[in-house]
């Protein structure tokens, strides 16, 4: 495909909240489009990581592409900067065999950093890391944003305490480079040009059956051993406050086995936790410009003839 082409062609995004089907409507759309999928979600970037995080197998994956799954180690710390690169590089190598790339997931944070490109940020300091996550432990993630308010007001005031990974990372930019984060922040460089062809889809279904998914999927994980997973990578070494083991689910996993929660606890947690996530999905990108949001589930075929229709015609 000439240059020209490739500056033509759109670059299809499919978000939303999770339960909804975004794996389905990604696949739908690629089989008919001639398309590849780049995995936009932070939990599935993670080998070793399987039973919450809701990957596609690759049986069921119809013989699509799936890109950028299952191909960091779980003790690295995987940043929306990392993903952004990785994606472009990936764009341009499904481009550059004439089909069309597909970003798939619901992390509006890894989307927002490939249109509105980050600063180069300092490598995570793991020492300072933990001790930041045992004061959250403690004293809560307010604690943590009040430290915030302190080291950066401009940050804090954007960020509410609940988002304490953000909050966290700004507060270790703003101790490991002396300059608040809110300042570096105006020194991003510009949008790559691929920013300008990305079109947006957003599923927005019913609110009362994405809540019966998300209870049923969390039970079904916790069924399927997720606490054993949970044991086994914390027995090989993979810390109890990397990323990986922060998604949603293996936090409450770690608790239980640590002696914090009943399993019982820790199912129900991970419920609510989930729940409030998806609104919080939900509102990201009711704030992100030039989203095209579709009413229902993503693996309703009625909805997938639609964006079908909506990306190729017909």
């Amino acid at each position: 495909m000439s240059e020209t082409a490739h500056q033509e062609r759109p670059i299809v995004a499919v978000v939303g909240p999770t339960a909804s089907g975004k794996s389905e409507l990604g696949i739908a759309l690629a089989l008919a489009a001639g398309g590849e999928v780049i995995n936009c979600d932070s939990v599935q970037v993670y080998r070793e990581i399987e039973v919450a995080t809701a990957k596609v197998p690759p049986a069921e994956r119809r013989g699509v592409p799936h890109h950028l799954i299952d191909f960091v180690p779980p003790e690295v710390t995987y940043t929306a900067a990392d993903w952004a690169r990785d994606a472009l590089a990936k764009i341009d190598e499904i481009e550059g065999r004439g089909r069309l790339a597909l970003l798939v997931g619901g992390t509006g944070f890894y989307l927002r950093a490939l249109r509105e490109p980050f600063f180069e940020a300092p490598p995570t300091d793991e020492a300072l890391r933990r001790r930041l996550v045992r004061l959250r432990e403690r004293r809560g993630a307010e604690r943590l944003h009040r430290l915030l308010q302190r080291l950066d007001p401009p940050t804090a005031a954007r960020l509410r305490p609940r988002d304490w990974s953000r909050v966290q990372r700004a507060i270790e930019v703003r101790l490991q480079t002396g300059t608040p984060l809110s300042e570096l922040r105006a020194r991003r460089p510009a949008p790559p040009p691929q920013a300008a062809r990305l079109r947006v889809f957003a599923l927005d279904p019913p609110r009362a059956e994405l809540y019966r998914r998300i209870d049923a999927r969390a039970e079904a994980h916790f069924r399927a051993g997720l606490v054993e997973e949970v044991r086994g990578l914390l027995a090989r070494g993979v810390p109890a406050a990397s990323s990986a083991l922060g998604a949603h689910g293996y936090r409450r996993a770690v608790e239980h086995l640590r002696g914090g929660r009943t399993l019982e606890s820790a199912v129900e947690q991970t419920r609510l936790d989930v729940r409030h996530y998806a609104k919080r999905q939900l509102t990201w990108f009711r704030r992100e410009p030039g989203v095209e949001w579709v009413t229902g589930f993503g693996d309703d075929p009625a909805v997938q003839a639609r964006v079908v229709r909506a990306v190729v015609g017909g």
